[in-house]
C-alpha cells in the first residue's frame, strides 16, 4: 500500500465531516464540530499547521556521512522514531462509523507497536472505552499510554486501577479536555485541576505521569512542581479554545524553562518528518500526531499505520542527512534558519 492509496481508501469510509484532505491542515473542516475541526472561528487548528510551515531549516551537507539514527528512548522503551500516535475519542462521530472507539484503539495500539512506536489511547464518558484500551495495551506488553480525562477523584481511582493493569510505560491526562463540550455539566464532573490536586493525582497514578495541554511557561512550571515526568505542549488541536497561539509559537520558551527536568512533547499540526525535525530543533523530545493516524487506521488499519510511520521516518532521516546531523541529540536551534536580512524578516 502506498500513502496515496491509504488516503483514497480512507476517503471511501470517512465522513461526513472529515474530508481526508491530502494534507490535514484544518482548512476544509474549519470550525465544524462534530468533526475534526476546531472551536469558534476554526482558527487555532489552521494556525497550528501554518506555524510549522513558516519555520525554515538550514541545509548543510558539509558533515560526516553517517546514517541517521532516529531512535528515541521513551521512559526506557526504544521507539523507532520520536513520534507517538495521539489519543482520539468518539471516532465514529467525528471521522465515520466504520469504527467505534473500542475497535479503533484495538487496531491502533497493536499497529503502532508493530510499526515501532507507541499509541496514546483516549478516554470518554463510556467506561468501556478505557477498559478496552487498557486491555489492548496489556495485550501488547504495555506498549501504549492511556490518557485519562480530568475526572473527579473517585472516577480517577477507577481509571488508574485499569491503567495499572495495563502495564503501560506511562499515563497521561489531557487536562485541557476540561474545555470539551461533552465534559461540561457531567456526572461525574470533570474540569481543571490545581497544582495541589495534580500532585495527589500523580502520586495515585503510580506511573510516569504526562500532563497534556500545557501552553505557557507558568503552566509548565506548575506541572513540574506537581511531579509530572513529562508535559505535552498542546492546545487540543484547537478544539477547546479559539484564537490561542500555535504550539510551535510557544514550544521554544517552554522547553527552555523545563526541558532539562522533564520530557517535553508537542502536538498540533505536525504532519511530516520535517515538522518532527523542526519540533526537536525547538526543544521537544518527541511529538504526538493524532488526526493523520486516524486516517491511517481508516485507510489501511495496521498496514496504514505502518505506511504513515515509515513515511515519517524516511522524511525525518532525509531532513537530518541534509542538515548535517546523524542523531536526535544533535538536532538543535542551530538547524533553524534565522533571517539576518531585514528585507526577509
Amino acid at each position: 500500500m502506498t500513502y496515496k492509496e491509504l488516503l483514497e481508501n480512507a476517503g471511501k469510509c470517512s465522513g461526513p465531516y472529515c474530508k481526508v484532505c491530502p494534507v490535514c491542515n484544518g482548512r476544509a473542516c474549519g470550525k465544524q464540530l462534530p468533526g475534526p475541526g476546531s472551536k469558534g472561528m476554526g482558527d487555532t487548528a489552521i494556525r497550528n499547521y501554518d506555524a510549522w510551515k513558516k519555520i525554515r531549516i538550514n541545509l548543510n551537507t558539509i558533515a560526516e556521512n553517517k546514517p541517521a539514527d532516529t531512535s528515541f528512548d521513551f521512559f526506557g522503551t526504544k521507539l523507532k522514531i520520536p513520534v507517538l500516535a495521539g489519543p482520539v475519542g468518539a471516532v465514529n462521530l467525528h471521522y465515520g462509523d466504520k469504527y467505534n472507539d473500542v475497535e479503533y484503539n484495538n487496531i491502533l495500539v497493536s499497529a503502532c507497536a508493530e510499526a515501532g512506536i507507541i499509541a496514546m489511547t483516549g478516554d470518554g464518558t463510556n467506561a468501556d472505552v478505557m477498559k478496552a484500551a487498557s486491555g489492548a495495551i496489556k495485550a501488547n506488553k504495555g506498549y501504549g499510554v492511556p490518557t485519562v480525562k480530568p475526572w473527579d477523584e473517585k472516577t480517577l481511582e477507577e481509571k488508574f486501577a485499569l491503567v495499572r493493569e495495563s502495564d503501560s510505560f506511562a499515563v497521561a491526562m489531557d487536562i485541557d479536555a476540561a474545555g470539551l463540550p461533552f465534559l461540561q455539566n457531567l456526572t461525574p464532573p470533570a474540569g481543571s485541576k490545581t497544582t495541589e490536586e495534580l500532585t495527589s493525582i500523580i502520586k495515585a497514578a503510580g506511573k510516569p505521569f504526562i500532563i497534556k495541554g500545557v501552553m505557557t511557561v507558568e503552566g509548565a512550571m506548575e506541572a513540574k512542581k506537581a511531579g509530572a515526568a513529562g508535559i505535552v505542549v498542546s492546545n487540543h488541536g484547537g478544539r477547546v479554545l479559539d484564537q490561542c497561539p500555535a504550539t510551535a509559537e510557544v514550544l521554544y520558551e517552554i522547553a527552555k524553562a523545563v526541558g532539562d527536568d522533564m520530557m517535553v512533547l508537542v502536538d498540533g499540526g505536525i504532519r511530516d518528518g520535517v515538522d518532527v525535525f523542526k519540533a526537536l530543533a525547538l526543544g521537544a523530545d518527541a511529538v504526538i500526531i493524532a488526526r493523520p493516524y486516524v486516517t491511517a487506521v481508516y485507510g489501511g488499519e495496521a498496514e496504514g499505520v505502518k505506511v504513515y510511520t515509515d513515511k515519517l521516518e524516511a522524511e525525518l532521516k532525509d531532513a537530518m542527512k541534509m542538515c548535517g546531523v546523524s542523531s536526535l541529540a544533535e538536532i538543535s536551534e542551530k538547524n533553524l534558519y534565522k533571517p539576518s536580512n531585514p528585507y526577509l524578516a
